[in-house]
């Protein structure tokens, strides 16, 4: 807030509004949660991962003709060291590592809003999600573990994007989840599951490309560059 006057976007659905009409908008949006982004990107890791199990899971499902759950977004391993339970005989989808996509991409300017004033914010960022698909299968179910990470792997090599077009049911907040195969040698495996905390599993590791976070979070009301010359008398 600076002064008295709340900071409000004034962007809405690709189009500038006034200011007056900025706020009408922003208290519209703010009684309704499910239109108004959530700040900060919040939950949209969590929507990206969940997407991804959704759709491998009914693949599976499919292909092993089965009606109970395979594929489950979770841990194997608690923060105290128990095993986590529920995933014994699951494909397990977890988070390894965040980081921001490096290649060059077309930024958005940061700046929203028309008139005298513009609401500063910060242009989306796009990221790169290192997630693992383990077969958590043991013993005499062992062989499922081979037959299920083998199906997971030609479901991936057969759909490596999921897109608003092929899949309707992804969070409108995210532009689109590339999938590529990240190969790690035997020595960064043993290093990576050593730091998990488990035992090895049969498992494969995927970067998940271009996780797209439109920032609603303001940094500030910025006067328009001819408000201070219009005042002086500069035309």
């Amino acid at each position: 807030m600076i002064g008295d006057s709340p900071i409000v976007p004034a962007m809405t659905a690709g189009r500038d509004l006034p200011w007056s009409e900025a706020g009408s908008e922003w208290q519209r949006r703010t009684t309704q949660p499910d239109v108004w982004p959530r700040q900060g990107g919040e939950r949209m890791i969590s929507a990206a991962i969940g997407q991804l199990v959704a759709q491998l899971n009914e693949a599976l499902k499919r292909g092993a003709n089965v009606p109970h759950e395979i594929v489950r977004a979770s841990n194997l391993i608690e923060q105290n060291g128990n095993v986590v339970p529920d995933v014994e005989n699951k494909v397990v989808m977890f988070l390894v590592n965040v980081e921001r996509e490096t290649l060059p991409y077309k930024a958005s300017s940061g700046r929203m809003g028309s008139g005298m004033r513009f609401a500063d914010g910060q242009p989306p960022v796009h990221l790169n999600l290192s997630v693992m698909v383990a077969a958590n299968f043991s013993g005499r179910h062992y062989p499922d573990a081979l037959r299920y990470l083998s199906n997971a792997i030609s479901y991936f090599q057969r759909n490596p994007v999921f897109d608003h077009s092929n899949t309707p049911a992804l969070d409108a907040r995210i532009d689109r989840l590339v999938l590529e195969i990240e190969n790690l040698g035997v020595n960064e495996l043993g290093n990576l599951w050593g730091i998990l905390g488990g035992k090895y599993v049969p498992s494969i590791l995927y970067k998940v490309r271009m996780i797209t976070f439109d920032s609603t979070d303001l940094i500030g009301v910025t006067p328009a560059i001819g408000t201070t010359e219009s005042a002086a008398g500069v035309s």
